[in-house]
């Protein structure tokens, strides 16, 4: 015989919610792989001109977020195997990797908000490296401006955008309609690329916080049932 009334009602609830954190832990293992393979992403992080690379910042978020999400399926399985066998000692284990969990998470969370523009801006800076090497190569030295040339065209065609201003963005057009150059795409936008990039990775960014808050009032929930429902297994008569 296990604990009876508000406790045993507390039980279930702490089940129930130790299954929507595995999940949950499951739904960011899916996301972070998703933003890891994103075409988009993936096209553009995997660039390198003249032995340059494209920023990494924004793959090293991606793969905490993949072991944050593993962990998370381990801890809530442990959580629901404990709540249903009503173990002190699998709950305490529980609690404690939920705390540093919500710990690590709080970091991880300040840590993204005071560095949130990094990686646009880090991708920006690339893309004004690689445009303005291409430019000044492009009469002296053939072989970097084409180089330069082929990392632009997938900038531009992934991103649908061209030149790094309203104005670099109209003078490319012109140069590629005299045969001169052939950066832009095929679509003929005229949108620039500081635009399409800070939309691209802000948008990403802005669903990893999301993702987090759900998950930070999930954690906060099971650490109090947790801690009740360990306190009546303690208390209850048949232990």
């Amino acid at each position: 015989m296990g604990v009876e009334g508000c406790t045993k009602c507390i039980k279930y609830m702490l089940f129930f919610f130790n299954f929507i954190f595995w999940l949950a832990g499951g739904v960011i293992l899916g996301v972070a792989l998703w933003l890891r393979h994103d075409p988009k992403t993936s096209n553009l992080l995997e660039l390198e001109f003249d032995g340059a690379h494209a920023p990494s910042t924004f793959y090293i978020s991606v793969h905490i977020l993949i072991a944050v999400g593993a962990v998370m399926m381990v801890v809530g399985f442990l959580g629901c195997y404990g709540a249903i066998q009503e173990s002190q000692c699998l709950l305490g284990t529980f609690f404690a990797c939920l705390v540093i969990l919500f710990a690590c998470e709080v970091a991880a969370g300040i840590w993204g908000f005071m560095h949130k523009d990094t990686v646009s801006r880090e991708m920006i800076n690339f893309y004004d490296s690689v445009y303005d090497k291409a430019v000044e190569q492009s009469v002296t030295d053939q072989d970097k401006r084409k180089a330069a040339a082929s990392v632009l065209k997938v900038f531009h065609e992934t991103l649908s955008c061209c030149g790094k201003g309203q104005g670099s963005s109209l003078l490319t057009h012109f140069t590629d309609a005299l045969g001169l150059t052939d950066i832009c795409p095929s679509s003929g936008t005229l949108v620039n690329c500081h635009q399409r990039i800070q939309e691209l990775f802000s948008d990403k960014i802005y669903l990893i916080g999301i993702a987090a808050l759900v998950i930070a009032v999930i954690m906060i929930f099971e650490m109090i049932f947790s801690m009740v429902l360990c306190c009546g297994i303690r208390n209850s008569p048949v232990y």
